[in-house]
């Protein structure tokens, strides 16, 4: 099974991909978690330089240096489904659709268009994590006193949650999505996301 935890920033969306990894595991299934983007590699640091503000990207740029960050786990993410793993992925694609393209006007067609082209691996389930643009930032300026050019803009965080919300309406790349209200705390949302989890296991909490 292939698992997508998204969400604006300041969602939590690591933190509960660490929990439900860590609740899985304790339930004996194999996990194999996945994390974008990727600072490790090369497309990750120029992704990451761009956040910081060092360098500027068009929204087509930015589509596809988010996407090529996915491509490289392809293989991996469709080796460990056929082993019979839980692919988790802290993020995916549809971050890179509500940011790039739903909040930044970069055609949602041409942003599938790539996906199909990359032939990147469809998840079984999307898990969004929804809150508010003001919750983002009250919870991105606890962790830090500087915000990158996403965190900062309230503006458009709003239109990257419209975006998502529009996604899950529409099912788009996914076999199923389900919103969970990510203002609840974290021990909460942990529950509620265990509980979705295990049903579509076919598992009892």
């Amino acid at each position: 099974m292939f698992i997508v935890i998204e969400g604006i920033d300041g969602a939590g969306g690591t933190t509960q991909t660490n929990l439900l990894k860590k609740f899985l595991e304790e339930k004996n299934f194999e996990v194999e978690l996945i994390k974008y983007p990727d600072y490790s590699n090369p497309i990750g640091k120029l992704i990451d330089e761009f956040l910081n503000k060092k360098f500027d990207f068009s929204p087509e740029t930015q589509f596809g240096l988010y996407a090529l960050d996915m491509v490289k786990d392809r293989e991996k993410i469709l080796e460990s489904l056929k082993e019979g793993k839980i692919v988790l992925a802290d993020r995916y694609i549809h971050s890179t659709l509500a940011y790039q393209c739903m909040a930044k006007e970069f055609p949602l067609e041409k942003g599938l268009k790539f996906v199909e082209i990359f032939e990147l691996p469809k998840p079984d389930l999307v898990i969004l994590l929804d809150i508010k643009a003001e919750t983002s930032i009250r919870r991105k300026f606890r962790e830090k006193s500087e915000l990158d050019r996403h965190e900062a803009d309230r503006e458009f965080l709003k239109r990257v949650r419209e975006g998502y919300l529009k996604l899950a309406e529409e099912k788009i790349f996914a076999k199923e999505w389900i919103i969970v209200d990510g203002e609840e705390s974290i021990e909460k949302v942990a529950e509620e996301i265990q509980k979705i989890v295990l049903s579509r296991l076919g598992e009892k909490a």
